[in-house]
């Protein structure tokens, strides 16, 4: 059991202590890939069964004036690009990725002391590439992602009733693997094309393993060259 010690006022709420981190290995750029993305499919394959849910990761982004937000969304393909996760395109996130074509991640692994940020420029995923991922999803999570206007203000019941009435539309029934729901044309992919990508390994006493990984300026993107170095804890 994890546990945290906090001091409450009727004003204030402060975290006094935190546990001690112990990643038994270490990190540097001696011991690290020569690529930040096959050092991220190590670290990725290594959580299987031990982290729960690892490919959770915060995606932050921007608006044209730089009002940044954050959220959880779920990390869905590595490829030799980048990441790739699956949204609406009408959603706040798409909008400001529009807006600002530039993203930030950060996976968190508790459980191993371990964590991941990334930061890079975003693209759209190919709309073949959205169609196949979302036949792959569950009938309900398809129908959901129709219903779903996301971000804007809804009334309580107005995305249920709109369930239904796809259900009906699409003859779909959610027990149903071979129900066709297609692919909405207001949904799909993101890809983020790191310029960036940090691994940090938590150690005692706050004097944590951080390695950076920068893009080389010019070099090809799809064949990067990186700089590594060690960043002070």
């Amino acid at each position: 059991m994890y546990s945290t010690a906090v001091e409450e006022t009727p004003d204030k709420l402060q975290v006094t202590a935190h546990e001690q981190y112990h990643a038994p290995e270490s990190l540097s750029p001696s011991t690290v890939l020569a690529s930040p993305l096959d050092q991220f499919r190590a670290w990725f394959t290594q959580v299987q069964g031990v982290v729960r849910e690892p490919e959770a990761m915060t995606l932050c982004t921007a608006s044209a004036a730089g009002v940044p937000s954050a959220r959880v969304v779920l990390f869905k393909q590595l490829d030799p690009r980048g990441f790739v996760f699956y949204t609406n395109y009408t959603s706040r996130k798409s909008q400001e990725l529009r807006a600002n074509a530039h993203a930030a991640l950060a996976f968190y692994w508790r459980e191993v002391h371990k964590q991941v940020r990334v930061v890079g420029r975003v693209e759209q995923v190919a709309r073949a590439e959205s169609d196949a991922y979302f036949r792959s999803r569950p009938v309900g999570s398809r129908l959901g992602a129709w219903a779903s206007r996301q971000s804007a203000v809804v009334a309580d019941g107005e995305v249920q009733a709109r369930v239904d009435e796809l259900k009906r539309r699409f003859e779909a029934d959610e027990n149903d693997p071979t129900a066709n729901v297609p692919l909405p044309e207001f949904w799909g992919g993101w890809r983020v094309v790191p310029d960036e990508i940090e691994f940090w390994l938590g150690k005692p006493s706050r004097l944590h393993d951080r390695v950076r990984y920068l893009r080389v300026e010019g070099s090809r993107e799809d064949a990067p060259e990186w700089k590594i170095d060690r960043l002070a804890p």
